[in-house]
């Protein structure tokens, strides 16, 4: 999942803008807002995170690339004294 911070996102409006920016970009795409926070959240499918990046500067606004947690190995939680 890709998250980009839109702070000029304010309203539904803008939320179905950019909805529909990032669909012409990548049809299948999985895309969650959440206005509020000014969260853009998109599951591509065929596109790359500039081509994102860009859909959402064309339709006029500013996005900026999230920081993206880092993977937790598939034994991290395991260790203590009886998952080691």
């Amino acid at each position: 999942m890709i998250t980009f911070v839109v702070s000029d996102m304010t309203c539904g409006h803008c939320a179905s803008t950019i909805t529909k920016a990032l669909k012409g970009t990548d049809p299948d795409a999985r895309v969650e807002i959440d206005v509020a926070a000014h969260r853009v959240q998109v599951e591509p499918v065929a596109a790359d995170t500039g081509e994102l990046m860009d859909a959402i500067k064309a339709a006029g606004y500013s996005p900026i690339l999230a920081a993206q947690p880092a993977e937790v190995p598939a034994t991290a939680g395991r260790k203590g004294c009886c998952g080691g």
